[in-house]
């Protein structure tokens, strides 16, 4: 009888890591940044079907990187997760932070499990609160570990080198248009330093607005009012859509 083959766990370990790395790398690079109003959540997408972008509950909003099906999964569970915390305790009772613990304890889970692989994704949670020193962001990586961020967060494709750009500019207090456009140049540069254009059309934003009188802050942007944020021209002909809620 053969003897099997053995692989230290540690060594395991950093296998199912690197895997885990090199499948949300492949997919593109989104950021999330607070400005003076709320947060905002940036990233390319060509798709009109696929979200990266998402609303979980009143005030919280949900980003992804990596393959699709495995984020949309962790999106319908944290969902329903939020909407019986609400009906059962009070609404007040569901945050970011809690929903945050969740996620952790899933893709911790998953990640440390032999039986399958890991999830290919990095999850950002985020929370506006009355006042820009109540928000609240979270990212989360494959492996169920929560790191605080203040300010910006960038995951997905060259994430570590976006990161760098946004800490250098970044601003408190900045406007709408102001972050905005500073996440796009962020995510017009290449790893080889070189930029290029993402037209609107390829871009999927949406934000957490506080100044909003509903109780849910999260709505989606694009259309005219994305291309009057990032100052381009519009024809009159174009594709209206300034804005459109949730669903």
């Amino acid at each position: 009888m053969s003897t099997p083959f053995y692989v230290s766990p540690q060594q395991a370990m950093a296998d199912r890591a690197e895997y885990a790395r090199k499948g949300i790398a492949r997919g593109r690079s989104l950021v999330v940044l607070q400005f003076a109003d709320g947060i905002v959540f940036v990233g390319e997408n060509p798709s009109r079907a696929l979200h990266k972008f998402s609303e979980i509950y009143d005030r919280i909003g949900f980003a992804a990187a990596g393959k699709y099906n495995e984020y949309e999964n962790l999106r319908i569970g944290g969902v329903r997760y939020a909407d019986l915390r609400g009906y059962t305790y009070d609404r007040a009772d569901v945050t970011a932070r809690g929903l945050a613990n969740v996620y952790a304890q899933t893709l911790g889970t998953i990640f440390s499990s032999a039986a399958e692989k890991p999830y290919e994704v990095e999850l950002v949670v985020a929370e506006v609160g009355e006042t820009p020193e109540g928000d609240q962001i979270y990212r989360l990586p494959h492996d169920g570990s929560i790191v605080d961020e203040h300010g910006s967060v960038a995951v997905g494709g060259n994430a570590e080198q976006i990161s760098s750009y946004l800490d250098q500019r970044h601003e408190e207090g900045m406007t709408l248009a102001e972050a905005l456009k500073l996440a796009v140049q962020a995510l017009s540069r290449d790893t080889n330093g070189s930029e290029r254009e993402i037209p609107a059309e390829r871009l999927e934003v949406a934000v957490l607005d506080r100044t909003r009188p509903q109780k849910r802050k999260f709505k989606r942007i694009s259309g005219r009012q994305l291309s009057r944020l990032l100052g381009a021209e519009v024809a009159d002909g174009d594709e209206e859509g300034a804005s459109e809620d949730a669903e």
